[in-house]
């Protein structure tokens, strides 16, 4: 369990505030930019205060501290993770704070490589070959949301949960609505 999450939010703050980045709220979060550049950003969850560098595969990583949060689906994203405000090392978070500034300084890094193919579950594929309707809405989809769909389906691991969901994305599909769209 974590202690004292407001002090160590403070104490980062504090940190932060010595190095030229600054400070936005983006997506109800503390994020820290450099010329407009999302730099880093820190938030509390339930076990820990996390620091995350939006490039933070870039880092050198010298103490071996950063950590992948979502492994899979993040691919430059690296989190620093803290549970009690002793953990706090003013030094060595302006060190990794100062690197990743020095990056960002360099300019856009190069674009990650995106999937162009879109892999659709045996059940997906037969509902959309099986339903005329649902598969040209289907089609009429941005590849995005299709993917989406697709992953929706894929990643449960269940038959009878892989049905459930489809039964629960045929009308969205049909409105041309995204699996994600009521979030934003």
């Amino acid at each position: 369990m974590i202690k004292n999450p407001k002090e160590i939010l403070e104490k980062l703050k504090s940190v932060i505030s010595q190095t030229e980045l600054v400070r936005t709220v983006k997506w109800g979060i503390d994020v820290y930019t450099y010329q407009g550049q999302n730099v880093l950003g820190i938030a509390a969850f339930k076990s820990y205060v996390g620091i995350w560098f939006y490039d933070g595969v870039s880092l050198s990583d010298p103490l071996q501290v950063l950590v992948n949060a979502q492994e899979g689906k993040t691919k430059s994203q690296r989190q620093w993770r803290f549970h009690d405000i002793e953990e706090l090392n003013p030094e060595l978070i302006v060190a990794y704070i100062n690197e990743a500034i020095e990056n960002a300084k360099k300019g856009p890094k190069p674009e990650a490589q995106k999937s162009k193919e879109i892999e659709i579950s045996t059940i997906l594929s037969e509902a959309l070959c099986s339903n005329e309707e649902l598969n040209f809405c289907f089609e009429k989809l941005s590849p995005y949301k299709q993917k989406e769909y697709s992953a929706y389906i894929l990643e449960a691991k269940r038959e009878a949960t892989q049905l459930t969901r489809l039964e629960k994305i045929k009308p969205l599909i049909i409105q041309g609505i995204g699996l994600n769209d009521k979030y934003k």
